[in-house]
């Protein structure tokens, strides 16, 4: 993995940038190319925020042959009138860039945490970012539009909104969304236009998901839908957990092990029909309703790594009670604070389940055999 700062911005010169007024997002996209280049990289996934992801459409829509799958946060298509770009420009390359410091924490965070230390410490990169490199980026911004090269992007593309912000608010993200072929949206609650600093878990999890997922085309022959399945279930439910599973795989049950990473990983969960957050929502509330409460607890675990948050989990619960049932869902309840007490408690666990709770024979899909709990069968999904 490979990041970068903007010219002047960090560690980077300043240089890269016509000082003239006429700096734009190719120039930049050009840099990321050169910087590509020198790791020896011919293709590569792309994934940035605001300006950032400017680039990252810029860099899809011109230069389809290098972007293997793009994500974009909190971005535009078009980022409102040029005059005020300019005028920007005009304000920080006359006064810097603390000129921009009383407007910014109210634009990049919500109102609660504009008032955290993190929140301050962005601020003091912002005070501490040469002016000139700021102004160019304004210019580059100013003559930045992509609306009609949007349908030209073939890569696949997530594109990721802050409910609450107010410089590319989620109707940017739904025009880019709509206008990319076959790309994905997500809505981030709680977050303004730095949604990856305020809801980390969230946007790392669906930025995972999104750039692990692999080729939308579907396996067509056993072998490589076994490789695919395999591939997604350890996306979904964690290394660790899938490799106790094939340790603990016997000739009785290797056939079961085989159909279910085959069909429901291989053909299932690969499908592009619907993202992983969805399926995951699904499964929940399936789980629930059979009572499937070993596998619910798992299928938590995935869902936080699928890209839910905690609070959007207790929603597909809630809603649960009105169509599984009010028992089922306070049975679901009582898994999933077990779960998230389990995980606060314990940082660095794993999808693995603790033992207590390892009673379950399917592969973590809901399709898998009831047994009795003092059983703990070896053919654990």
């Amino acid at each position: 993995m490979l990041r970068w700062d903007l010219p002047g911005h960090g560690g980077s010169p300043v240089a890269p940038l016509p000082s003239d007024g006429s700096a734009a997002i190719d120039d930049l996209a050009a840099l990321v190319l050169r910087l590509a280049d020198d790791q020896g990289w011919e293709r590569f996934a792309y994934a940035g925020i605001s300006i950032g992801g400017a680039v990252g459409l810029h860099l899809a829509a011109h230069h389809p042959d290098r972007i293997s799958r793009l994500s974009v946060v909190c971005s535009s298509a078009r980022f409102g009138d040029p005059a005020v770009w300019r005028e920007r420009a005009a304000l920080v390359r006359a006064e810097g860039t603390e000129a921009m410091v009383a407007s910014r924490p109210g634009t990049w965070f919500s109102h609660d945490f504009a008032h955290t230390p993190l929140a301050a410490a962005l601020i003091e990169d912002l005070r501490a970012t040469d002016r000139a490199g700021y102004a160019a980026c304004c210019d580059a911004l100013a003559a930045y539009d992509m609306t009609a090269d949007l349908a030209k992007i073939t890569a696949p593309t997530l594109v990721v909104a802050g409910r609450d912000d107010p410089a590319t608010p989620p109707s940017h993200a739904r025009r880019i969304a709509d206008a990319v072929p076959g790309a994905s949206l997500l809505e981030v609650a709680g977050a303004a236009h730095l949604a990856g600093v305020e809801r980390p878990e969230a946007v790392t999890g669906a930025l995972l998901t999104h750039l692990n997922s692999p080729a939308p085309s579907q396996p067509r022959d056993d072998a490589s839908r076994h490789a695919a399945g395999m591939a997604v279930r350890r996306a979904v439910l964690g290394d660790a957990h899938v490799d106790r599973a094939v340790a603990r795989t016997t000739p009785f049950t290797a056939r079961f092990q085989d159909f279910i990473t085959r069909y429901a990983w291989g053909e299932i969960w690969t499908g592009d029909g619907l993202d992983r957050r969805t399926r995951s929502c699904i499964t929940l509330t399936a789980l629930i309703a059979h009572g499937h409460d070993a596998e619910l607890a798992m299928h938590i675990r995935a869902a936080l790594s699928n890209g839910l948050t905690r609070e959007e989990i207790g929603e597909v619960l809630l809603q649960s009670a009105i169509y599984c049932g009010v028992p089922a869902a306070n049975s679901a309840f009582a898994t999933a604070q077990r779960v998230f007490d389990e995980i606060d408690a314990e940082p660095d666990l794993d999808m693995d389940l603790d033992s207590d709770i390892d009673t379950d024979t399917g592969l973590g899909t809901g399709l898998g055999t009831d047994i009795d709990s003092a059983s703990h069968s070896d053919t654990e999904k």
